[in-house]
C-alpha cells in the first residue's frame, strides 16, 4: 500500500477522484451518506484498485490509519459543514481533513480556525478539471499549513495532471488560500468563456458563417497563440449537430447561461479588495442578463437598433481581427485575475507563488492554455511586476493587435452586437495607459457634495474647498 486516504461523498466528482487515487496505488476508504453509491462504485470499478467500502461514519473513520487523511467531496456550504460536524468529533489531533469542493474561501478560513483549535489539520483544496480531470488528472490547489501539506502533498501530487514532468499541484498558501485561488480561477474561466462566446457571435453576425464553419475557425486558432482547452472544446461544440432536429446544437440550446456562484464570489471579493476585474464582472453580468427572459422579450419588441446590416468586405481580415481582439482581451482577463490573487495574498498574509500557480494551471484545469507558460515565465523573471500587461511579451502582443481590437469593438457597437467583454477589456487597457483619468473631476464632485477632501498634484496632504462659502481651500 503506497498510502491510504478516505473519500466521503461519492457523487460523480468524488467517485472519479476516488478511482484516480486507487489507480495510483493508494488504498481508498469509501463513505457516502447513502450506502448505494459506495456499493455501486465498488461493483463497477472495484478492479481499478484497493477500495475499502464502509457504511457509517464511525466505520469509515475506524478503517483509516493514523494520521487519518480524509477528503470531503460534497456540495459546498451547509452540506460541507454538516459532514465536518459529523466527522470531526471522531478524529484525533494530527488527522487531516481536506475539502475538495468549491467552497467559499471565507468559509475555509472559518473552518480552518475552528478545526485547528481542535488539533486537526484542515486543507481547503481547489480542484479543477471537472469530471474528466478528477478521474484522469486535475489541477489541484491545496491551502493549509505547511505541516498538513507534508502529510497530503505527495498523495495529491501523485494524482494531479502532469506537464513537462511537473505535477499540476502546489502548496498555495495558508488557510483559505487554496479555495481563494480556485475562486479566481473560476472567475477567469467566466471571462474566458464570455470572450469566446462574443467572438463566435461576431463571426456569425459579421460574416454569416454557420456554427460548423465557425467551429473550423476556432480549430485553426487552437494551433496558435490561442491554444487552450476552452478554444478546443468550443470547436467541438460548434461542430456538433442535434440528433433530433438535424440543426446546429447551439441553435437548439436556450440562450440563458447558468452559474453556480464562484464568478459572483470573485467579483464580490475583488470589490472588497479594490481590484478592477472588469472582464470577470462583465462575464457575470452577461450571464445574469441572459437569464432575464421577460425583460429581454419586452425589450426586443420596442427597443430600436441600427438600421443597417453589417457588411464585411474582407472575410479573412475580419476573422484575423476578431482573433487578435480575442487574444488581447484574454490577456487582460488573466492579468486582472492574477492582480486579484496578488491583492488577496497581501491582505491575508498568504505567500502565493504566482509563477507556480500559472504552472499548475497549464494542465488538468479548465483554463489551461499555451500562454500560461509565458505567464509563469513573467512571474519567474519579474516577481514584482505590477501587471502582466507591462511585460515585454504581453505588451507587444496586445499592442500589435490593438488596432484590430478597436475596430472590432467599434464595429460591434455600430452594428448593435453586444460585446461587453471585448469592450471592457479595451477600456481597462486604455485606462491603464492613460496619462490622466477623469477621476480628478469625481474627487472634486465628492468634495463639493460630501466634503470628502482631495489630494493635489503639486503638494502633499489632503484638502477641502469651502464650496458653500468663499471657495477658499483649507487643509483637511
Amino acid at each position: 500500500m503506497s498510502d491510504q486516504i478516505g473519500v466521503t461523498g461519492l457523487a460523480v466528482m468524488g467517485a472519479n477522484l476516488a478511482r484516480n487515487l486507487a489507480r495510483h496505488g493508494h488504498q481508498v476508504v469509501l463513505h457516502n451518506r447513502s450506502r448505494g453509491r459506495t456499493d455501486a462504485l465498488v461493483e463497477q470499478h472495484g478492479s481499478e484498485g484497493d477500495f475499502v467500502p464502509t457504511g457509517t461514519m464511525e466505520e469509515f473513520v475506524g478503517a483509516l490509519q493514523r494520521p487519518r487523511k480524509v477528503i470531503i467531496m460534497v456540495q459546498a456550504g451547509a452540506a460541507t459543514d454538516a459532514v465536518i460536524d459529523e466527522i470531526a468529533p471522531l478524529l484525533e489531533p494530527g488527522d487531516v481533513l481536506m475539502d475538495g469542493g468549491n467552497a467559499r474561501f471565507t468559509d475555509t478560513i472559518r473552518r480552518t480556525e475552528a478545526l485547528t483549535a481542535q488539533g486537526l489539520h484542515f486543507v481547503g483544496t481547489g480542484i479543477s478539471g471537472g469530471e474528466e480531470g478528477a478521474l484522469n488528472g486535475p489541477s489541484i490547489m491545496p491551502g493549509g499549513s505547511a505541516e498538513a501539506y507534508e502529510l497530503v502533498g505527495p498523495l495529491l501530487e501523485s494524482i494531479a495532471a502532469v506537464v513537462d514532468g511537473q505535477p499540476c499541484c502546489t502548496h498555495v498558501g495558508e488557510s483559505g488560500a487554496g479555495h481563494f485561488v480556485k475562486m479566481v480561477h473560476n472567475g477567469i474561466e467566466y471571462a474566458d468563456m464570455q470572450l469566446i462566446a462574443e467572438a463566435y457571435d461576431l463571426l456569425r453576425s459579421g460574416l454569416g458563417l454557420s456554427p460548423a464553419e465557425i467551429g473550423d475557425v476556432f480549430a485553426s486558432w487552437n494551433d496558435g497563440d490561442l491554444e487552450s482547452y476552452l478554444i478546443e472544446i468550443t470547436a467541438q461544440v460548434l461542430r456538433h449537430t442535434d440528433a433530433d432536429t438535424g440543426r446546429p446544437f447551439v441553435d437548439v440550446v436556450l440562450d440563458e447561461a447558468e452559474q453556480k456562484g464562484t464568478g459572483r464570489w470573485t467579483v464580490q471579493s475583488a470589490l472588497d479588495l479594490g481590484v478592477p476585474v472588469s472582464g470577470i464582472a462583465e462575464a457575470v453580468f452577461a450571464r445574469a442578463l441572459s437569464g432575464h427572459r421577460e425583460q429581454r422579450d419586452a425589450a426586443q419588441r420596442v427597443l430600436p437598433g441600427p438600421d443597417t446590416r453589417w457588411e464585411v468586405a474582407d472575410r479573412d481580415a475580419f476573422i484575423e481581427s476578431v482573433r487578435q481582439a480575442l487574444y488581447a482581451s484574454k490577456v487582460v482577463a488573466y492579468a486582472q485575475g492574477f492582480d486579484q490573487v496578488t491583492a488577496g495574498a497581501d491582505q491575508h498574509g498568504w505567500d502565493i507563488d504566482r509563477a507556480a500557480l500559472a504552472r499548475i494551471w497549464r494542465g488538468g484545469c479548465i483554463i489551461r492554455a499555451r500562454f500560461l507558460d509565458r505567464i509563469a515565465q513573467v512571474y519567474t523573471d519579474e516577481p514584482d511586476v505590477t501587471t502582466l500587461l507591462t511585460n515585454d511579451y504581453f505588451r507587444g502582443a496586445v499592442s500589435e493587435g490593438q488596432e484590430s481590437w478597436r475596430q472590432v469593438v467599434a464595429g460591434a457597437a455600430r452594428n448593435g452586437i453586444p460585446a461587453p467583454g471585448f469592450a471592457s477589456a479595451l477600456a481597462y487597457y486604455d485606462g491603464l495607459r492613460a496619462d490622466r483619468l477623469p477621476a480628478a473631476l469625481i474627487q472634486g464632485l465628492r468634495d463639493l457634495f460630501g466634503a470628502h477632501t482631495y489630494r493635489r498634484v503639486d503638494r502633499e496632504g489632503a484638502f477641502h474647498t469651502m464650496w458653500g462659502e468663499d471657495g477658499r481651500e483649507v487643509s483637511a
